[in-house]
């Protein structure tokens, strides 16, 4: 089964007809393979469940063998912006085939993401019409929260974990969303992870996990 990204797919465990779809969203110069390790291990757990992990659609401007949803290199807050608009319109277009193609309805379908694929996450889920299940964002922040503020549509449940040292996306981008979702009255969870870096540490697959259990099952 194609999609409009180049994906890895994983199928059901249980050889059934999906019952839900996670979307997983890779970092910067970074491809679906790379968080295709976080979706091997949910399957297991979410045996009903079709895993799709797309590549983003750019090339990496800094590393050749990766790829990017936008352009970060010696770009204004307002061309991130532009640039992230334009990923926002692939990734819809990649939900929408996913609920098309496994006969899902948006509510039985989450998106999680890494670092810069969270951020996308975060403003695709929030601007679409059709409200999804659920977003887990892993190290990432809110593109622009001006934008965002005047473009919600609709309210997934959503968890945003954080390595409390990150120096790439600091901790502060997850205080800034929190506070941003709380004006909005989202309800939304969080969690800090004590000397943790840029990364997904084991025990934020696992809360993640439980999450979507939750919330998608």
């Amino acid at each position: 089964m194609s999609y409009s990204l180049n994906s890895i797919v994983l199928e059901p465990i249980s050889k059934e007809k999906p019952k839900n779809a996670i979307i997983l969203c890779h970092g910067y110069g970074g491809d679906g393979k790379d968080i295709s390790l976080l979706a091997n291990y949910w399957k297991n757990y979410l045996t009903d469940t079709i895993f799709i992990c797309p590549n983003a659609p750019e090339k990496c401007a800094v590393s050749p063998t990766g790829f990017q949803w936008f352009d970060l290199m010696d770009q204004t807050e307002d061309q991130i912006l532009t640039k992230s608009l334009v990923a926002e319109i692939k990734l819809n277009k990649l939900i929408d085939e996913v609920k098309q193609k496994n006969n899902l309805k948006s509510n039985q379908v989450a998106l999680a993401g890494f670092s810069q694929g969270s951020m996308i996450c975060l403003q695709t889920g929030i601007k679409r019409k059709d409200q999804i299940n659920s977003i887990i964002g892993y190290s990432g922040k809110i593109i622009d929260t001006n934008h965002l503020d005047k473009n919600i549509n609709s309210r997934p449940k959503i968890i945003l974990m954080h390595g409390e040292k990150d120096e790439v996306v600091p901790v502060s981008f997850l205080l800034e969303a929190k506070e941003f979702f709380i004006k909005n009255q989202y309800k939304i969870e969080t969690k800090i992870f004590k000397n943790c870096e840029h990364r997904i540490p084991s025990e934020g697959s696992s809360i993640g996990l439980e999450f979507i259990k939750k919330n998608l099952y």
